[in-house]
C-alpha cells in the first residue's frame, strides 16, 4: 500500500543487483516475541529507525485477529495464521532527524518511547539502533560482546 511505499523509497529497501522492490511494514511484535523465544535470543538490533522520523502515528502489531478472535500470541495453526489480521497500537511519532544520534538520550522522546515499547513486547532487549544509512550512524545501548 501507499505506506509500504513510503517506508520502501525512504529506507532504500530495493535488491542491489535487481532492483527489485522489498517487502516493508510495521513492526511486528508477536512474531518478534515467537522469533526469540524460539531462538533464544537475547539482543535485538533494531535497523531503520530514522525511516520513520516525520510520522506522526506509528502502528505497531501487537496481536493478531482471527475471525474475531484475538491472538496475542502466535496461531497454533498454519490455516489461522494464514488468516490473521494485524492488531496495532498506536504510538506517537517523532518530526527531529535522529540521523546523528549517537546515545539513546540523544534521540527524540518519543522516538526512545518507541523502542522501550517494542523491547517489551519482543521479549528481548534492543542493545543496537541504526538511526541512518552511514556506516556509523549506530546508537548501542548495550554491550553485544
Amino acid at each position: 500500500d501507499e505506506w509500504g511505499d513510503t517506508l520502501r523509497n525512504n529506507g532504500g529497501e530495493f535488491g542491489t543487483t535487481t532492483g527489485r522492490p522489498r517487502r516493508t511494514g510495521w513492526y511486528d511484535a508477536v512474531i518478534t516475541r515467537y522469533a526469540s523465544r524460539i531462538n533464544g535470543l537475547t539482543d535485538i538490533v533494531l535497523t531503520k529507525l530514522d525511516v520513520l522520523t516525520g510520522i506522526e502515528q506509528i502502528p505497531v502489531c501487537v496481536a493478531y485477529d482471527v475471525d474475531g478472535k484475538r491472538f496475542d500470541e502466535m496461531p497454533l495453526s498454519q490455516s489461522d495464521f494464514h488468516h490473521a489480521k494485524p492488531v496495532y497500537e498506536m504510538l506517537p511519532g517523532w518530526s527531529e532527524d535522529i540521523s546523528g544520534a549517537r546515545t539513546f538520550d540523544d534521540l527524540p522522546a518519543n522516538a526512545q518511547a518507541y523502542v522501550r515499547f517494542l523491547e517489551e513486547c519482543s521479549g528481548s532487549r534492543i542493545s543496537a539502533i541504526g538511526v541512518g544509512a552511514d556506516r556509523d550512524a549506530i546508537v548501542q545501548v548495550h554491550d553485544l560482546i
